[in-house]
Order: C-alpha cells, then structure tokens, then sequence
C-alpha cells in the first residue's frame, strides 16, 4: 500500500511574503490553514484549489467578504512554490497578475537549472 508523501510549501524568494504580510493577522491565519490543507489532503477541493493554465494554480482564500489568490506552480511532484498573490476584485484575474505569476514562474525554474548546472 503507497502512503501519499505530503506536500511541501516553498516560498520562492519574498514574491508570497510581500502580500502575506501586508494582510491582517487573522487573514494570514486563514491563509495558513488553506495552505495546510494543500500541504496535508490527497485531494485538494476545487474551491481551495485550481488550475489557472500553463502550469500555474491559485490557491484561492475566502475570508469574510474578501477573496484572496496566491498563484503557485508544482515541481519534482509534491513541490509547491508559492508565488504572488493579490485581493481579488473583480470576477477575473488581473491579466497583469497572471503575467507576474508566469514571469515567477520562469525565474525560478530557469535559477534552478543555473543551479544545476553550476555544481
């Protein structure tokens, strides 16, 4: 019988901490136990947790009458790297949000390989 290995959070440079820590401590208590959640079920419920396209996922917070998204992508399997996140406003993601998430993304995937290569 396979056990599922959790997941492991990653924070990729201060991208995640810029917007937690601008956020009320009870928001950011909400936050960690979404986060918890990703870190601990097999199966993460949608309204937590989807794809957003091209390897990016929002993890998606509801706290009160605000609407948080932190993005994130997936690596080497249980690897979560966390990313930029933002109050959400409007029905849609900001274009330019997405973009920055993309932008991340590549950066940390692109240091990685640098790092490879460099040992």
């Amino acid at each position: 019988m396979n056990k599922k290995v959790p997941r492991i959070i990653f924070a990729y440079k201060n991208y995640f901490w810029d917007f937690y820590n601008k956020q009320t401590l009870k928001t950011q208590n909400k936050i960690d136990w979404v986060i918890d959640l990703i870190k601990t079920l097999e199966t993460i419920p949608q309204n937590y947790f989807d794809t957003v396209g091209d390897g990016i996922f929002e993890i998606r917070i509801e706290f009160q009458s605000n609407i948080f998204r932190v993005f994130c992508c997936f690596d080497e399997g249980n690897l979560v790297i966390l990313m930029n996140g933002y109050q959400k406003k409007s029905p849609k993601a900001p274009k330019t949000e997405i973009e920055k998430a993309k932008a991340i993304m590549t950066e940390y995937f692109e240091e990685k390989l640098t790092k490879k290569l460099k040992k």
